[in-house]
């Protein structure tokens, strides 16, 4: 299978916000910035088309000719009670603790990255079965972090070594389940 995997455009949000499970808005650079990623995509065709529900994702796609299915496996993080809280809001022992064992430990009412890790692989092992030959993906940051986990190109651990940014387009091949 041919995967490509895009990161939305940048985001209309102050630096230091949580705001991973928000539906934020898109800088005013958005036409150019969806102008770059639709050229790059133009000698393309893929089987299928799937995104985040969040609009920073539907919007790029549709920017750039798709109506993908959405899928709500494929947003980001969810910071809970820290959604669009900057890190100085945020109570310092949950921060602490947080930042102590970040892979397992959940914001107040959202999620840990292993519990997000779950949703992506489930998405990517129902993906793999699927019998698609080319995927287009439009999603975040994270999702793209763990897929390259999955797809066994970085460790959970090391996830974050990988440069993700607004409108980068990753492409991957691997094999399908047979």
């Amino acid at each position: 299978m041919k995967l490509t995997v895009i990161r939305h455009t940048a985001v209309d949000v102050p630096q230091g916000i949580c705001y991973g499970f928000t539906d934020v808005a898109l800088k005013s650079s958005f036409p150019a910035e969806a102008e770059t990623v639709k050229n790059r995509l133009a000698d393309k065709t893929f089987d299928r088309i799937y995104s985040s529900p969040l609009s920073r994702c539907t919007l790029l796609a549709g920017y750039c000719g798709y109506v993908p299915a959405v899928d709500v496996r494929l947003k980001e993080l969810n910071f809970g009670d820290w959604e669009m809280k900057s890190w100085m809001e945020i109570d310092k022992q949950e921060a602490t603790d947080w930042f102590a064992d970040w892979l397992n430990y959940p914001a107040k009412n959202g999620e840990s990255y292993r519990m997000m890790q779950q949703r992506v692989y489930a998405f990517m092992d129902e993906l793999k079965s699927s019998g698609a030959q080319s995927v287009c993906i439009f999603t975040h940051g994270g999702v793209i972090r763990l897929i390259h986990v999955y797809l066994g190109l970085l460790s959970i651990e090391d996830s974050f070594e990988v440069p993700v940014e607004y409108g980068q387009i990753f492409e991957f091949t691997f094999q399908l389940v047979c």
